[in-house]
């Protein structure tokens, strides 16, 4: 929606705003705009369209997905670094059902960015292993399945790494 700077000029307004309130003896209208200041910041580091976007995506509406992903205009200087891991684990997540070539980028971006979770790593190591896969790249496909299996602490996605390597070894 904003600017990550306007996000965070916005915050500093209200907050202004709360001292000035305290200042006035309105303590009551001060504490609350302390609180409302919180609100701007915490979307400084989560944005609002990646967050609704999860949404869409957990209900397995993609287009949906597509439709609030699309809204954020230009990633590179909107979202901080690792929004910008999840803007692109996203829209690896979307053109993986179409194409592969253009899933690649995005999920090799979204590595190079970094996400916060071990388990969204573990997914895109997957994925760029099943792609490597599909494209006869073997030892580099076996490589970024050890990653996933490394990173996935909790054995969720031991199934699928057990498939992607019962495939790899007919290769």
């Amino acid at each position: 929606m904003f600017n990550k700077n306007i996000k965070i000029g916005i915050a500093v307004v209200i907050f202004a705003v709360a001292i000035w309130q305290f200042v006035e003896g309105n303590i009551g209208n001060g504490v609350f705009l302390v609180l409302l200041s919180l609100l701007p910041v915490l979307l400084y580091f989560k944005n609002e369209f990646i967050i609704l976007a999860f949404l869409k995506l957990r209900k397995q509406d993609f287009p949906g997905a597509q439709k609030w992903l699309s809204y954020i205009k230009n990633p590179e200087t909107a979202l901080v670094r690792k929004q910008k891991g999840y803007y692109n684990y996203l829209q690896g997540i979307m053109v993986s059902q179409t194409n592969l070539n253009q899933a690649e980028k995005y999920f090799r971006k979204a590595v190079e960015y970094g996400l916060t979770m071990d388990m969204d790593m573990a997914v895109v190591k997957l994925q760029l292993a099943g792609i490597a896969a599909s494209r006869r790249r073997k030892i580099e496909a076996q490589n970024l399945l050890a990653e996933a299996k490394k990173l996935d602490k909790q054995n969720m996605l031991k199934d699928q790494i057990t498939m992607l390597k019962d495939q790899l070894k007919r290769i």
